[in-house]
């Protein structure tokens, strides 16, 4: 297979996995399809899904909509909240969401007519739609929001037995105590007011978000199903990489799979790079050793320039902070390694200052404790960031 008869590859770094790709996770899409089930019954539900950067909590939602629209009968709307910290921006993308997902439906119209004049048509052809309201209705629209659900739930129950909402990358809106008030007040009027309501939400966002939302409003983690995502198994990385490349017509030899399934370290994010790069880099159709080790450097640059490269190597400005990198580089250790093996390679300057270093590059998430290890024991998070370490250790030369 040449480079240039290849078409898309299957691997998506950065966005979620086409659902068609989407493996494990078994234990927690079995408890929130249980939850959607209450939730089609007109028991409102809320969720939190909370995992790390990186872990596929976007794949997850976005399977699940997909399953709750072609199993369960449920209108599904995905909305993407980053970088938005205001409840009328928020109430907006839900109300726009809705509409579009409606627009390809014959019962659209029953739809539109609920959004009135504030309706535009883009695109060519009119094949999309956006909802402007003025600056002055959103405030309304934001108190209102649990009748103005119910009103729409009457025209979408017509087709649909009830609305799943996936409001992903809330990391910049559950720190602020407005939306953690107006959550509970909206959960509140419905137990109160509306007794059938079909209607399943989940929240998507960091650990410590979660947190934050208890600090501001503590009543509210009791209103929320919270289910955590972790890594994936070396089994499942395996089978996504089988599958991918299965869609594209290519093979992968075992000792290549291995390879790839190590360095992805059981993070979606890594798994997607590195699987990217090693697509790009094969020539004849079947993935080998050879090329597998190209797709991980390839992969490890890209990485550690996207994550490393700000949050470490721009952050850390001490120059024998950045001297005991380069040497941690040149020696080429694993993922794990001890305090006392580093610290003889380096010199009295430095050592003077690695208990802080090791100290401050774990609070930037690149290394951890191995307790398993023992004490004085390390690891990185995964096992991409010591091969760019290594990497831009080499370029300092």
């Amino acid at each position: 297979m040449s480079l240039n008869s290849k078409e898309g590859s299957p691997f998506t770094p950065g966005s979620p996995v086409p659902v068609e790709l989407f493996v494990g996770r078994t234990k927690q899409v079995g408890e929130l399809i249980r939850y959607v089930e209450q939730a089609k019954s007109g028991k409102q539900e809320n969720a939190f899904l909370a995992g790390e950067r990186g872990i596929g909590k976007s794949s997850l939602a976005a399977f699940l909509r997909y399953y709750a629209a072609t199993k369960m009968n449920i209108l599904g709307i995905h909305v993407f909240l980053g970088g938005i910290s205001t409840l009328k921006l928020t109430v907006h993308h839900v109300l726009e969401e809705i509409l579009k997902e409606t627009k390809r439906e014959g019962w659209f119209q029953d739809i539109a007519r609920f959004f009135g004049k504030y309706i535009k048509e883009i695109g060519l052809f009119g094949i999309s739609v956006s909802f402007n309201p003025p600056e002055a209705d959103l405030k309304e629209l934001v108190r209102q929001f649990p009748e103005i659900l119910n009103n729409l739930l009457k025209d979408i129950r017509k087709k649909r037995d009830g609305l799943f909402i996936a409001l992903d990358d809330i990391n910049g809106l559950v720190g602020e105590r407005e939306f953690a008030d107006w959550y509970k007040s909206f959960v509140d009027e419905i137990a109160t007011h509306y007794k059938d309501f079909p209607v399943f939400i989940m929240l998507i966002g960091l650990p410590e978000k979660r947190d934050a939302l208890s600090k501001l409003q503590p009543s509210l983690m009791r209103i929320f199903r919270v289910v955590e995502i972790e890594k994936l198994s070396d089994h499942e990385v395996r089978e996504f990489l089988v599958r991918a490349y299965r869609r594209v017509s290519m093979k992968i030899r075992a000792k290549a799979i291995d390879l790839m399934v190590k360095y992805s370290s059981g993070l979606p994010l890594l798994m997607h790079e590195i699987g990217d790069a090693t697509y790009w880099i094969d020539q004849d159709g079947l993935i080998d050793r050879e090329d597998a080790i190209q797709g991980v450097l390839t992969a490890a640059e890209k990485v550690g320039q996207k994550y490393l490269d700000p949050k470490v190597y721009r952050a850390i400005r001490s120059p024998r902070y950045r001297s005991i990198l380069r040497k941690l580089g040149k020696m080429r250790i694993s993922r794990s390694f001890r305090k006392k093996e580093v610290e003889a390679k380096l010199s009295e300057e430095e050592k003077k200052v690695f208990h802080n270093f090791l100290k401050r590059i774990k609070e930037l998430g690149v290394i951890e404790s191995d307790f398993e290890a023992g004490r004085g024991a390390y690891r990185f998070v995964n096992e991409i960031y010591p091969i760019y370490i290594w990497m831009e250790s080499e370029r300092k030369v």
